[in-house]
């Protein structure tokens, strides 16, 4: 008898209070991402991005690890095994859901409750923010069996570190804990695992106070500016805010009328009531 899971069991989410706990299920092989569980990701992403019971989705691991990265046998063994054609398709499936996760619908956060290795800097990056157990380690172990960290490992390297930390990080193979990815930028913050998820609460539960649309083309207008002149920055985000303010203008008046008029929460401080968005007087 096998005791190899079925596809539709190596992701699994739960639903509390607006968040939705997503969480890779391959404990017994540190989370590391197959074709099988790639597919599947894909299917959880579709099935909660427009909910209206889901605000925040947060990606976490069963087990000791977050993810260990691509599966070597399944992912990359038996995928070469069947030819270029079945590489193609693995390839599309895993960075198709990274690709997605990055542009997703509601906020992301990464709960790095362990391993967090090479591939799993896709998912990592693709989540808006991130927080570890100071315990967790992170490694590029790819140098250590002759290959480069490829699948955009590398560019998430030199995209969240600095140049001389993202190349010492690729060059020499040797992990980091959860402190030192926080110091170097990889996550947000280390937490003692104890209050991991007490903090990751927190943090989701003030992301649902705030208004979705402005989340949204907050979230978008972070990762397009990266790579744009200011000039061209300065244009899209007026254009962003344009439509943004289209798109929600009940969400953005409501905010207006209970600072300026009801004076009643300070933007600084606070997100103004989402639940009183309808009697605002413009």
């Amino acid at each position: 008898m096998s005791n190899e899971r079925t596809e539709s069991d190596t992701v699994v989410y739960t639903l509390s209070e607006g968040i939705a706990w997503v969480k890779f299920n391959r404990p017994e092989k540190r989370n590391c991402m197959s074709p099988k569980l790639n597919r599947q990701m894909m299917r959880t992403l579709d099935e909660l991005e427009f909910r209206a019971d889901v605000g925040v989705l947060v990606l976490t691991g069963e087990g000791s690890a977050w993810s260990a990265g691509m599966d070597l046998k399944e992912y990359f063994r038996e995928t070469e095994a069947k030819g270029l054609g079945a590489v193609r398709q693995a390839q599309r499936e895993s960075y198709g859901w990274w690709r997605r996760l990055r542009w997703y619908q509601k906020p992301t956060i990464a709960m790095v409750n362990g391993w967090c290795f090479g591939g799993g800097y896709g998912p990592l990056f693709a989540c808006d923010l991130a927080f570890a157990a100071e315990d967790a380690q992170f490694g590029l172990s790819e140098i250590n069996w002759g290959i480069l960290p490829g699948g955009g490992a590398t560019k998430i390297a030199r995209e969240l570190l600095s140049f001389r930390r993202a190349m010492y990080h690729a060059l020499m193979g040797e992990n980091i804990d959860g402190r030192t990815a926080a110091e170097w930028g990889l996550v947000n913050e280390a937490l003692p695992r104890e209050r991991l998820t007490e903090r990751v609460t927190a943090v989701a539960r003030k992301l649902l106070e705030k208004n979705p649309v402005a989340l949204k083309a907050t979230k978008d207008a972070l990762r397009r500016v990266g790579e744009m002149t200011y000039e061209n920055a300065e244009d899209y985000l007026v254009r962003a805010q344009e439509a943004a303010n289209f798109f929600d203008n009940e969400g953005r008046k409501a905010g207006i009328h209970q600072f300026i008029d009801e004076k009643s929460f300070k933007p600084g401080l606070s997100a103004y009531d989402k639940t009183r968005q309808g009697s605002s007087k413009g």
